[in-house]
């Protein structure tokens, strides 16, 4: 069975990937499993470029078929900002309760109806020798005045969904994975490598 080696550390993302793709001929690997302890750069200036980055790296690296995300905030008022810089936003050394912190800060000025904000993922499919192949999804909300809820992580306790009444991090797990930009760019993905598989592309 041909691998996918998925380009991350991160476990939980491992495991809702394996879970997503368990249909499809293809045996999961990742960057742990395959002894990979470099990490790339993401140096791009969009979430396109980041993606494509890593997808095409540890492809050559390998010679595996990779999959390669980034994701990241892009809040109006500032302009699209933290975006690409969403995980460093306000320097090194800061978790995850004071970005959102500071984002809430640079934002009291802001009235409720202009605090619209979008988190948005990027997929990058590299095929050694090919073309790299993109997916993406995109879920729009508001920057709420205060933090709600206890799950997910990053900005997600901020993250206001007016269509659902709640913040990102009061969503159950499976609810957040069905209506998320790394859920709606991963299923897009995941229709991607099923047809190029029926078409022996891959």
């Amino acid at each position: 069975m041909r691998k996918l080696l998925v380009a991350t550390h991160n476990q939980g993302k491992i495991r809702e990937y394996r879970e997503l793709l368990a249909d499809l001929p293809l045996e999961i690997t990742w960057l742990d499993a395959e002894g990979i302890t470099v990490d790339v750069n993401e140096t791009g200036s969009t979430f396109e470029e980041n993606a494509r980055l890593k997808a095409e790296s540890y492809a050559a690296m390998t010679g595996l078929l990779t999959w390669a995300d980034d994701s990241g905030l892009e809040v109006d008022a500032l302009g699209g900002q933290p975006g690409v810089y969403s995980a460093r936003f306000g320097g090194p050394g800061l978790n995850d309760r004071q970005r959102f912190e500071l984002l809430l800060a640079e934002l009291a000025a802001v009235p409720a109806k202009a605090r619209t904000a979008r988190f948005r993922c990027v997929v990058a499919l590299a095929v050694p020798g090919q073309l790299i192949r993109f997916t993406s999804g995109v879920v729009e909300g508001l920057i709420a005045a205060s933090p709600r809820g206890e799950a997910g992580f990053g900005y997600d306790p901020v993250f206001f969904l007016p269509d659902h009444d709640v913040t990102m991090a009061e969503l159950a797990p499976e609810a957040k994975n069905r209506i998320s930009h790394r859920g709606r760019a991963a299923v897009a993905a995941k229709d991607l490598l099923h047809t190029l598989l029926q078409q022996d592309q891959l």
